[in-house]
């Protein structure tokens, strides 16, 4: 089962980067705050987060609950909400239900870290840079689409 939960992680990872292909000229255009990241830096914070991402998932399910399904539907509906937010923001250019998204992203890993602190505490901490992180991205989604609003 681990395997399975490592590769749904880089298929998000894959997926999430076909509906980003275009991310770089298309943030590069945007009318940015002072405060938002190089494009150049997305790619290793993502890169180091899908790790922990997977090996919270793999923890969790390793860990000694009863009753895993509760997390594993909310590690489930993080993941779906990753994905979606590349393509909602990058090749749909829909600002505002990416915004959206990420929300309701934000809301599935404090939620999965939440549930998961119990039975599998590393799990649950490993989710920590990711909801900071998404929480920024939040940020800036809305930043961005306030801006940016003919084009998001």
């Amino acid at each position: 089962m681990e395997v399975v939960v490592a590769l749904l992680v880089l298929g998000v990872a894959v997926v999430g980067g076909w509906g980003s292909a275009s991310a770089g000229d298309f943030y590069a255009q945007l009318a940015k705050p002072s405060w938002a990241p190089p494009s150049w830096l997305f790619g290793p914070v993502w890169a180091v987060l899908y790790l922990c991402i997977a090996i919270a998932g793999i923890l969790y399910l390793r860990s000694s609950s009863d009753d895993k399904l509760p997390g594993m539907i909310l590690f489930g509906s993080q993941l779906f909400l990753n994905a979606m937010w590349s393509w909602c923001f990058f090749a749909w250019r829909r600002g505002h239900v990416a915004f959206v998204v990420i929300l309701l992203l934000l809301a599935a890993i404090v939620s999965f870290a939440w549930v998961a602190y119990r039975p599998s505490p590393i799990s649950s901490f490993l989710f920590v840079p990711y909801a900071v992180w998404v929480g920024f991205a939040a940020m800036l989604n809305f930043v961005l689409w306030q801006r940016n609003s003919d084009v998001l």
